[in-house]
């Protein structure tokens, strides 16, 4: 089918088909280009998201205390010990491969398709306008040439009637017998004229009709079909062209799929490997302290005050004559706590212990292991640096143009020297290794805490610090009985100074979610559901300090209370109803 034959007199219909093609052409393009748009937006959130989700490097000072301090444990765990976390880490990973996919959608989307039909759309207007200003030339000279043809006509009709009305005066003329002889020559005369005059429009009215039959046919069946033809084929392509360009949209689509499959493939892999088990295990390596549960606490006979024995909370004679030290008053157990808030303080400042005497065992043995592993690390660079400029001044001693031997020696002798001095860091740091990994509960040693009579067998002290460690709420714990033996002020000084010290008012007031058992010095037990005061909050360590009244008091882990801070709150110490979950 041809618009030239068919279509003939639909120039102007024709006109305004092809201006809604490239109409609809350019609203693909917009289309097309607004994807895009959103492919790239899709790809930066997703992007953000994963940012958003990976974990943050932790500081050197949490790195270092992470183990002892829970409360940074749970705010920067490692994400490399945990199946479960690195299928989450594996996934975050994968969103991230998956929002480059969009990102490439997006570009071949915007060269493959948008470019190129803009800069197709650009062409088509020319020749879309180039064709029509050719029909409209065609048809103003066929519009010419009928113009033509009716003015001839016209002149021909006129003539025609110009002559007839000589001829029929010329035979009046002629007839009137009072005319004349001249008059009746000179009708005559005019009537012959106005005849040849009619012929001679009629000769040019008939070369001017041939001529414009012969123009007509050759517009509408040349060059109307003509032009008519080349604006159908302009038209066929730009349908061709939207149909390739919505071909390459899908193209564009299924491309990435593979990839996509592929993120999505390693999610469901990394997900398959999350192992319980071994997370478990992670848990117990990571948080395990060393201890055993404490023993059981021994019977004090108070009905011979003569034979009582001393308590865990009372200070004994350091040098194992048995005579026992005045104890310390419920009030003041309460307040012992505050003396080993020193140690807490410099787990804060990062100010900790060159043993890390202040860790639980297990923890004090992987810091050990780990600092000896670095110092022999640091040695084998040391040496390799020796060994370089042992070889370099051998170099200088064959060829002395290449440098002075003796310009290394004063290097050398500071590198045996800090081998020397590393060599004696690891000696003291694998003499504190082997005295914990000999004291570990796995090694079938007895339990270090003792609630019973205290051991008059051992008057040097010397070995009761490493023995008689105390677990206490920061996380680490206490070297309570050698503090005690090595306290050179009698016991009613410390009673003085903590009777004397003044109550600290309460903060607000907390709600116990869980019961706690109160065993070690400073903390207190508390009932599911029991009503407490607060008197001071957690400082960063995980415990924060209660008082049930003014002889009770204490500190209990964070995440067994809910607190209900009130600046405000006075020092009342009314009781406080248990309120059930």
């Amino acid at each position: 089918m041809s618009w030239g034959t068919e279509l003939w007199d639909q120039f102007d219909n024709l006109e305004k088909h092809t201006q809604w093609g490239i109409d609809v052409l350019e609203k693909y393009i917009k289309f097309v280009k607004e994807r895009t748009e959103i492919e790239l937006s899709y790809a930066k959130q997703l992007r953000n998201l994963s940012k958003k989700y990976q974990p943050k490097k932790n500081s050197k000072e949490e790195e270092e205390y992470r183990l002892c301090w829970p409360k940074f444990c749970l705010l920067r765990q490692d994400f490399s010990r945990y199946t479960s976390t690195r299928a989450f880490l594996a996934t975050l990973n994968e969103m991230n491969d998956y929002a480059g996919q969009h990102e490439v959608i997006s570009e071949n989307m915007t060269s493959l398709i948008t470019a190129e039909l803009t800069r197709y759309v650009q062409e088509l207007k020319q020749e879309r306008k180039s064709h029509f200003h050719d029909g409209r030339k065609a048809q103003q000279h066929i519009e010419t040439c009928w113009k033509q043809l009716e003015a001839s006509k016209r002149r021909f009709e006129r003539d025609c009637k110009e002559a007839d009305r000589a001829q029929q005066y010329f035979e009046k003329m002629d007839a009137d017998i009072n005319v004349t002889k001249a008059d009746v020559e000179k009708a005559r005369q005019q009537a012959q004229l106005r005849h040849q005059m009619a012929e001679d429009s009629k000769a040019e009215y008939s070369s001017t009709l041939q001529k414009f039959n012969s123009e007509q046919h050759e517009h509408y069946y040349t060059h109307i079909p003509n032009i008519f033809q080349k604006i159908q084929e302009m038209e066929e392509r730009r349908i061709v062209r939207i149909g390739e360009s919505m071909k390459t949209f899908a193209e564009v689509d299924r491309q990435v799929i593979p990839i996509i499959g592929k993120c999505l493939d390693e999610i469901t892999k990394a997900a398959e490997s999350v192992d319980h088990k071994n997370d478990s295990q992670m848990v117990i390596e990571a948080f395990k302290s060393g201890f055993e549960p404490p023993g059981d606490v021994d019977f004090e006979d108070f009905t011979q005050p003569m034979k009582r024995t001393v308590s865990e909370s009372s200070l004994s004679n350091s040098r194992g004559d048995g005579k026992s030290e005045p104890k310390f008053s419920s009030k003041s157990k309460g307040k012992l706590w505050p003396f080993i808030k020193k140690n807490k303080l410099s787990l804060k400042l990062g100010a900790g212990p060159e043993d890390f005497s202040n860790l639980p065992p297990e923890q004090r043995r992987k810091k050990l292991q780990q600092k000896v592993d670095e110092l022999n690390r640091d040695i084998q660079k040391e040496m390799d640096s020796r060994d370089a400029l042992t070889k370099m001044k051998d170099v200088y001693i064959k060829n002395p143009q290449m440098g002075d031997a003796a310009s290394v020696d004063h290097r050398l002798a500071e590198l045996g020297q800090n081998i020397e001095k590393l060599r004696l860091e690891v000696q003291k740091f694998e003499g504190w290794l082997a005295e914990v990994e000999g004291r570990l509960p796995a090694r079938t040693e007895q339990p270090r805490r003792q609630s019973g009579v205290y051991e008059a067998q051992n008057p040097s002290g010397v070995n009761s610090c490493a023995q008689d460690r105390e677990s206490s709420p920061d996380g680490s714990y206490t070297e309570e009985q050698s503090q005690e033996t090595e306290m050179k002020v009698p016991a009613t000084d410390f009673d003085d100074e903590f009777d004397d010290e003044e109550p600290l008012p309460t903060i607000g007031t907390c709600k116990a979610l869980y019961t706690f058992e109160g065993q070690n010095e400073g903390t207190i037990s508390v009932a599911e559901g029991e009503m407490l005061y607060v008197i001071e909050e957690d400082k960063g360590d995980g415990w924060t300090r209660i008082r049930r009244n003014e002889d009770e008091e204490g500190y209990v882990p964070t995440s067994y209370v809910e607190v209900y801070l009130d600046k405000n709150a006075k020092d009342v110490h009314k009781p406080l109803q248990k309120i059930s979950e």
